[in-house]
């Protein structure tokens, strides 16, 4: 049987990046046993995302384990160019994250875990404000929450009857109309 090369080459033009490396310990009866936990975030930059989890006795291990859950994880997320459709507040645990569109040339105004998924995502100008718990993980897990809970412009103007046009962020409006 002849190898598959095609996943390999998926896999090597994905975007991998570590969000947090953090030492955990899990008390036992003879004392502490420590390991690792790593978030990690993949994307391909042109809007798919996954997020994993991957804990280890080893920093490695932990991020190999972390990086094969957050491919099984990728999700296509709706973009209007290169940035998101419409404004979103997404809750996560104790966390709340705000990811507004911004006109172009904007950049990604984000920090720590939000950075990681929406560049991971392709998303290249966003605003964002993390309220709440600053938590990395329930951060990043919300920012992929609201990311995924996107309505696309398209079909969501198809269902109302209208254009595109008429439900597009407002630098598009003025674009096109």
């Amino acid at each position: 049987m002849r190898p598959d090369f095609r996943d390999r080459d998926n896999r090597d033009e994905l975007d991998e990046r570590v969000v947090d490396i953090a030492r955990v310990a899990k008390v036992v009866k003879g004392g502490r046993h420590f390991s690792f936990r790593v978030i990690v975030v993949v994307g391909d930059n042109r809007g798919r995302v996954g997020l994993g989890i991957g804990k280890a006795r080893g920093v490695p291990d932990a991020i190999r384990k972390a990086g094969e859950k957050a491919r099984k994880d990728m999700t296509r997320i709706s973009m209007s160019g290169t940035t998101i459709p419409h404004e979103m507040v997404s809750n996560y645990g104790g966390a709340k994250v705000l990811i507004k569109p911004a006109s172009p040339g904007t950049g990604v105004i984000a920090g720590g875990a939000a950075r990681a998924v929406l560049a991971a995502a392709g998303v290249r100008d966003v605003l964002t404000k993390s309220l709440g718990s600053a938590n990395v993980l329930n951060v990043a897990k919300a920012t992929l929450k609201g990311l995924r809970e996107m309505k696309d412009v398209t079909r969501e103007a198809a269902s109302r009857g209208r254009t595109p046009a008429d439900l597009a962020p407002f630098w598009e409006r003025k674009r096109h109309g």
